[in-house]
């Protein structure tokens, strides 16, 4: 008895994947590596038309700048041009990864819906206001809203945004800071209230 379980012990330890000389061509092994995008992926992204426009995801943790495009009306004026790349921009920030993206570990935590006017005639010119009061939207939304637009033509493209609500006449300017772009969950973004002339 002992000797059969002895044999049979023996042949179980033997058993494994063997190496193969067939050669065998099942494309790249899968990326383990969160956040990375193959050079194919980034290509698949690209859009034929529409101004290239670049937005905040989340991924492990952080904000990672991914690339969009966005349509605009010939002819429309700075003022119009504003405003639809903001919404654009907005609408790009709410909609689903691409199923690349999606695989690397890409989210967003910015809510479907929300959309976004420019300035009032008392505003500062670069004002963007949100049909969600910014301090309403979770905080790793306003970060991605925050760091998406201060790094566009939208807002300036100077590393702040101006932001409030459709709904209330205060303003405040929002800082796209490094710590935010690393640590979107850690509080709000740092901001200084606007006066309203």
């Amino acid at each position: 008895m002992l000797g059969v379980v002895g044999v049979l012990a023996g042949l179980l330890a033997g058993c494994g994947i063997r190496a193969t000389q067939v050669p065998t061509d099942f494309g790249p092994a899968p990326s383990m590596v969160p956040c990375e995008l193959s050079v194919t992926d980034l290509a698949t992204q690209a859009t034929p038309s529409g101004i290239p426009v670049e937005v905040f995801l989340l991924c492990s943790g952080a904000l990672v700048r991914v690339n969009r495009s966005v349509q605009v009306t010939e002819g429309a004026d700075e003022t119009q041009r504003r405003d639809v790349v903001a919404q654009s921009l907005l609408d790009a920030l709410a909609g689903d990864p691409s199923d690349a993206e999606d695989e690397a570990g890409y989210r967003t935590a910015v809510p479907t819906g929300l959309t976004v006017t420019g300035p009032r005639p008392a505003d500062p010119v670069d004002t963007l206001r949100l049909s969600t009061p910014p301090d309403a939207l979770p905080q790793y939304a306003l970060a991605q809203i925050v760091c998406t637009f201060a790094d566009s033509a939208a807002a300036g493209d100077n590393g702040s945004v101006v932001l409030g609500s459709t709904s209330a006449d205060t303003l405040r300017r929002y800082d796209c800071t490094a710590e935010v772009q690393s640590n979107p969950g850690s509080g709000t973004p740092p901001s200084t209230e606007v006066g309203v002339s």
